[in-house]
């Protein structure tokens, strides 16, 4: 959990978050946070292979960072990754 979500949540928790914006409106933000936070940890962990991402990247015109985002989408799978950018 990063420090400033750390933060926001126990503000949120303690009440001290008030004001025009409510606490639950900074609940969901900070719940989110932590949701989106856990995908990307879990996508960094997924082994590529740098050539399937060149060869995703070069083959149909794509920013080397969304092939390889897709890559780690779909685990690794280069076939499953192709089909995805194509649809």
């Amino acid at each position: 959990m990063s420090s400033l979500t750390a933060i926001l949540l126990d503000r949120v928790l303690e009440g001290k978050i008030e004001g025009t914006i409510s606490s639950s409106f900074w609940l969901v933000l900070t719940c989110t946070s932590l949701v989106l936070f856990g995908r990307e940890k879990e996508l960094a962990a997924v082994k590529i292979n740098a050539a399937d991402v060149d060869i995703i990247a070069n083959k149909l015109e794509l920013d080397r960072k969304v092939a390889e985002r897709t890559l780690r989408e779909h685990k690794g799978d280069a076939v499953a990754a192709i089909r995805s950018l194509l649809q």
